[in-house]
């Protein structure tokens, strides 16, 4: 177990606090989840008494193959850690005791976050939590604390996931019928479970600031304060959990894939600030930035294209990547410039940076843990920060993020700097998750080519 004995808030639980809990029956069952190569949730729901008696002091196990599957859970080839031919054996769930948090939506439940470990107790490297974790002891080691926040958006449909699932994901209706930006009506038509999903990740120890509309029919965001980098990425994956499971309650369902049709995508902007260590602001804003935040900047800039599948992992992801979409194309940074992909906002302690490349398919360890990667490059290198954009970013002559997940793959495989701050292993493993997708994709005879092909050639 991870020896962080004090919670995040006064919402999240301390060991007493979940002990009290399930001596009392409050509580009967503890989901203990990690974080996987596609930023799902994965782990066991054990009982209570279990969880106290012999969890707490001995910790929990599951298969290797869990960083080793593709979407639909199939063992598939090339990964180093994980074959026929080493038995897919076991790792270890690591508990994070500042992790635990009741799950308010779910009757006697709560919840605890974990790491993952081999059994000699060695890190898994390839782990999203566990990368994430490395940049955050590089950026501590520079004396530099991360902050982030991340909006994430979702596209909600008055059907069940069971009936998407039988319909073949067509025809679906969509809770709203028109474009609700920032509509009061708008979120009022489906209020219900926007409140029951606020509700309940404030009392899962997330700290929400509200719900809005947004563009695409049946389109909204849920948004969270900033908080440290760790706690972010945490809250990310359980909201996005909690986030289904409610609407399933409901009745409803609701996708975050990056693109479900042609109007707007779901993003997920990541919004993300250095600290020093003792809290004094390291960016500044405007004229009177830092030359750490020109370097931090310059580097994402530097490393956008090898790093796009950490930020894009999908086939689906680069369909979000259209001029005039609100998704960027060009690689290049503005204040409060939309049409760039960094994007330069806020004013004294919110001054901060925004990557509006990730869609809402992301993982929310591998961006944070790029952005970091990237930002500290620059720092280190000290590279100069070419002049701001001005205008469309869409009609500029800057470079482009890649167009296409084999594109994106190619620049991360083939990427020294890549190789060099991430290490070969979690380039090698990440690679190799981008060629099972492709290889899915490339076997897959679509609905387009069904109705281009059928007939009428």
């Amino acid at each position: 177990m991870i020896e962080k004995m004090s919670p995040r808030n006064r919402r999240m639980l301390t060991v007493e606090d979940l002990r009290g809990r399930i001596g009392t029956g409050e509580v009967d069952t503890v989901v203990v989840a990690f974080t996987d190569m596609q930023g799902r949730l994965q782990g066991k729901r054990l009982h209570g008494q279990y969880f106290v008696d012999v969890v707490l002091g001995h910790g929990t196990e599951g298969c290797n193959y869990l960083l080793a599957v593709d979407i639909d859970m199939n063992t598939v080839d090339g990964y180093a850690i994980s074959s026929w031919e080493q038995g897919y054996g076991d790792m270890e769930f690591v508990i994070d005791l500042a992790t635990i948090r009741l799950l308010p939506h779910l009757p006697g439940t709560a919840m605890v976050q974990c790491d993952l470990a081999w059994p000699d107790g060695r890190p898994v490297v390839q782990s999203p939590r566990a990368i994430l974790a490395r940049e955050v002891e590089r950026a501590a080691e520079a004396g530099f604390v991360a902050l982030a926040g991340t909006e994430l958006e979702f596209i909600l449909f008055d059907t069940t996931y069971e009936e998407a699932w039988s319909s073949g994901y067509r025809d679906l209706q969509p809770s709203n019928q028109y474009n609700v930006d920032y509509s009061i009506l708008g979120t009022s038509r489906v209020e219900p479970l926007l409140r029951e999903i606020r509700n309940a990740t404030y009392a899962a120890g997330m700290n929400v600031e509200g719900a809005k509309g947004e563009c695409n029919f049946g389109q909204h965001e849920v948004g969270f304060l900033y908080d440290d980098v760790v706690v972010t990425a945490d809250n990310h994956a359980v909201y996005k959990t909690m986030a289904k499971e409610i609407a399933s309650r409901h009745g409803k369902a609701l996708t975050f894939m990056a693109k479900y049709n042609e109007r707007e995508g779901n993003s997920c902007h990541i919004h993300l600030s250095l600290r020093a260590a003792d809290g004094t602001l390291v960016f500044g804003e405007g004229a009177d930035r830092s030359p750490t935040y020109d370097h931090f900047i310059a580097g994402l800039l530097a490393t956008m294209r090898d790093f796009t599948l950490l930020y894009a992992p999908n086939v689906n992801s680069y369909k979000r990547f259209a001029a005039g979409s609100f998704a960027p194309t060009a690689i290049a940074w503005g204040f409060d410039n939309r049409t760039c992909a960094i994007r330069l906002v806020g004013t004294g302690a919110s001054a901060r940076l925004e990557n509006r490349v990730p869609g809402g398919d992301v993982n929310p360890y591998l961006a944070l843990a790029a952005m970091l990667a990237g930002g500290l490059h620059g720092i280190e290198e000290r590279l100069p920060l070419e002049p701001q954009l001005v205008g469309n970013a869409y009609a500029s002559d800057k470079p482009h993020v890649p167009s296409t997940l084999l594109e994106a793959r190619n620049a991360f495989h083939e990427s020294v700097v890549a190789r060099k701050l991430l290490g070969d292993e979690v380039v090698d493993h990440y690679t190799n998750m981008a060629d099972v997708e492709l290889a899915a994709f490339g076997a897959a005879v679509t609905d387009w080519e069904l109705r281009r092909s059928f007939e009428r050639m």
